[in-house]
């Protein structure tokens, strides 16, 4: 008979089960698991939830919410075997540094908005990072490095602006889109030209950003509907038995045009 599986309801379920999964009788495909050999899972699972998020899909984020956890559940068991640190050492960590951080809500300090919470994090973890010995640690070092280059970007501008390196309002941001727009149309080589599409792409970003719009996930969208609006032109040129190389540029725009 095959074995009953035995775990407890709830939050701990999945941590039951991967220490199952990488017990000595266990999965061997777990049990020779890493943190190293486990990073694509995590990157991947990460993009399928914020696909699970971008759709809406509430049956689709759960499931998805679930298998980032399983991740997590994972590494702390990894750890846990080698001895140095458990799941309820992580658990315990991150509450104990959300209520130090957030001593308007735990303690009696007082803020106006969002925004000087987020200014007010951002000078106690300074003072973390001082008090740790980290005295050269600016607080755009702590963005990190391995993100996508936008999400990286908008993460610098972000730590930037809340300790007031930032532009004025959306109109002086949008100035230096177009300054840099300028530079790229003048570029005389191709690593002048390098240089300054990287500076455009920085700019747009910060435009986005004193508007209040991910560029992540602005990109994101604008590609899907370009992937969608392509898939319909494709189409109707295959059933016209028309190919891109033999449509003039008008032809191609006109066929574009008509995906609208």
């Amino acid at each position: 008979m095959p074995e009953e599986p035995s775990y407890r309801s709830g939050l701990p379920a999945v941590f039951d089960v991967v220490k199952r999964l990488r017990a000595p009788d266990g999965c061997p495909w777990d049990r020779e698991q890493t943190h190293d050999s486990l990073r694509q899972y995590l990157l991947e699972e990460t993009y399928e939830l914020l696909e699970a998020i971008d759709a809406g899909d509430d049956d689709k984020l759960k499931e998805e919410l679930g298998d980032l956890l399983l991740q997590v559940a994972m590494h702390a068991e990894i750890a846990e075997q080698d001895g140095r640190f458990t799941a309820a050492d992580v658990s315990e960590q991150a509450a104990a540094k959300m209520v130090s951080r957030h001593p308007h809500v735990f303690g009696t300090d007082q803020v106006a908005d969002a925004e000087e919470v987020l200014k007010n994090w951002e000078e106690r973890k300074s003072r973390e990072a001082h008090a740790a010995g980290r005295t050269e640690e600016t607080p755009l070092d702590r963005v990190p490095g391995s993100l996508p280059a936008l999400a990286w970007t908008l993460g610098l501008q972000k730590r930037a602006a809340r300790v007031g390196f930032d532009f004025d309002d959306a109109r002086s941001a949008a100035a230096a889109v177009a300054e840099e727009a300028d530079e790229l149309a003048g570029a005389r080589s191709a690593e002048a030209a390098f240089d300054e599409v990287g500076d455009l792409l920085f700019a747009v970003v910060n435009l986005a950003r004193k508007l209040k719009v991910n560029p992540e996930d602005a990109l994101r969208v604008s590609g899907r509907r370009f992937l969608e609006r392509y898939k319909v032109m494709d189409r109707r040129l295959r059933e016209q038995g028309r190919s891109y190389r033999e449509l003039s540029t008008d032809e191609l725009e006109e066929a574009w045009a008509a995906t609208r």
